[in-house]
């Protein structure tokens, strides 16, 4: 453990050390603690405080002990010689008049229930060696989170136990809390640091991913004097990343056995949108159920996110598990679902080089199959938009090739939805104009000038006059359509893409003539 060398691991025990991880656990305490602890005295009658020096752990016995006064005395004389607190059995003074005096006199109090001398080899031991002191707490440490076993949860419960005075949370590469005390917050620099007395101290440390990004950041924040504390606050938070790994690997493992269980789990982050908080019972938050998973797996759920879409050439077994390990092996960490026909899924790669691996994925399968890209969005919110510019993108694509929704125009986008699906609603859209539309050229006359935004353009692509599409928009207009409306023009063009390009099964208004 390099931890056990790093700057500040060998000063000088505090008060508070003592009593939250060292040989006065347990022992009830007022006052701050932070006065850090060369040496022990044990003093049984108030003449010894004239060789008491600075920054000793007073510890006081026989008659020195012996009620209210003797103690409110000791106390005095201890504030007198700079002595960094006083140990006192619990017998010597109630618990209200020591907080009273260990406030009025601005030193340390401490009440023991075992014997004064044995706290004081204790104490003594600790202070001497206060490296030997961390270690101990150290090796508690790493057994207690052994046995927390692989569970984000149960090792942040460890941490925040452990480590008194101080706040630790786990945060994936985003920086939302996964688990642990809100709090912690992020620290604002890579490393530990330790700040002037008061002052607040952070530390953290990265825990990494099988491959590419980091799983996240264990952090930890607190206000102890103490300059060793930070130096063994970091030292067990990296104890703590291999059970965090353990537990990634595992959710991985789980998910690669069962295709079906990560399919749901994408389906439900699809549905449930962004992460959301939820309070713990650590007074942190814990981010439930599908978004927990997905920091485990490695996914991407935030940030700038782009979409794919693999569809099979022809007919192909549904070999989900295979696709997931062809995707995954091209891609990285990213979820595989079930979409239509084919696969689909996220990434946080741009849309160029999201295509780019594609490509090696689509040469990888063992049958014929094109893939597309979809936009570039914002958020897990946005990706329903991007998967069906994915979608789209794949229809056009070739077998063995990748198409981008980015870079295709409408008319592409348009011709590659599925005609099959939409025809019979389309021919609702437009049935007040087919039934005035004899020979069709209202239908194709209606098309060009959505398609080219005007009729003049249109009027050149159809080779007619100005004023002949001009009379047939008047015709168009008096079946009902309103073409100043902008929803109401994408649902025409829509329509007209529908009817027009996908065939003459849609009767005879599919390809009319214009003369």
């Amino acid at each position: 453990m390099n931890g056990l060398r790093a700057p500040g691991w060998e000063a000088p025990v505090t008060v508070a050390e003592l009593v939250n991880t060292g040989p006065l656990a347990g022992a009830r305490m007022y006052g701050s603690g932070d006065n850090p602890v060369h040496q022990v005295r044990i003093v049984d009658d108030l003449s010894v405080f004239g060789v008491v020096t600075p920054h000793t752990a007073v510890v006081l016995i026989g008659s020195a002990a012996g009620g209210g006064w003797a103690v409110e005395m000791a106390m005095r004389r201890a504030w007198e010689q700079a002595a960094a607190c006083v140990i006192a059995p619990s017998r010597g003074v109630s618990a209200g008049s020591g907080e009273v005096l260990a406030e009025r006199l601005g030193i340390t109090l401490i009440f023991v229930d075992e014997d004064p001398l044995i706290v004081a080899v204790r104490v003594a031991s600790a202070a001497a060696r206060p490296e030997a002191a961390r270690t101990q707490l150290v090796a508690r440490c790493a057994t207690r989170l052994a046995d927390a076993g692989p569970s984000a949860r149960r090792v942040l419960g460890v941490l925040n136990a452990e480590l008194p005075g101080t706040s630790v949370a786990f945060l994936d590469r985003y920086g939302l809390h996964v688990a642990g005390r809100q709090s912690a917050g992020r620290p604002p620099h890579e490393h530990e640091h330790a700040r002037p007395s008061g002052a607040r101290w952070a530390a953290e440390i990265e825990v990494p991913g099988q491959e590419g990004p980091a799983l996240g950041t264990l952090v930890a924040a607190g206000t102890s004097r103490s300059p060793g504390w930070p130096a063994v606050v970091r030292t067990v938070l990296g104890l703590a990343v291999a059970p965090l790994t353990a537990w990634a690997a595992q959710e991985r493992l789980r998910a690669s056995r069962d295709f079906a269980l990560q399919s749901a789990l994408a389906r439900r982050l699809l549905a449930e949108g962004p992460p959301a908080h939820e309070p713990a019972d650590d007074g942190g938050i814990w981010l439930e159920g599908a978004s927990a998973e997905a920091v485990a797996l490695g996914w991407p759920v935030r940030g700038t996110l782009t979409a794919y879409h693999v569809r099979p050439v022809g007919a192909v077994a549904d070999d989900g598990p295979l696709v997931q390990a062809l995707v995954t092996a091209a891609l990285g960490q990213a979820p595989v679902l079930r979409r239509g026909e084919g696969w689909a899924g996220w990434s946080a790669q741009p849309p160029g080089e999201l295509a780019d691996r594609l490509r090696h994925c689509v040469e990888a399968m063992p049958w014929p199959c094109a893939a597309g890209v979809g936009a570039a969005v914002e958020g897990l919110e946005s990706v329903g938009e991007s998967l069906l510019g994915a979608e789209a993108a794949a229809f056009v694509a070739g077998a063995g090739t990748v198409a981008r929704a980015d870079r295709m125009g409408p008319a592409e986008l348009l011709g590659a939805l599925p005609a099959g699906v939409l025809r019979a609603p389309a021919a609702v859209v437009l049935q007040p104009l087919l039934a005035v539309d004899k020979d069709g050229t209202l239908l194709v006359t209606l098309a060009a000038v959505l398609d080219e935004g005007g009729a003049l353009k249109a009027a050149e692509r159809l080779g007619v006059h100005r004023n002949t599409v001009t009379t047939r928009l008047e015709r168009i207009k008096a079946a009902g359509f309103d073409l100043d409306d902008a929803a109401t023009r994408l649902a025409l063009q829509l329509a007209c893409h529908v009817l027009l390009n996908r065939g003459a099964a849609a009767g005879p208004h599919a390809a009319p003539g214009d003369q």
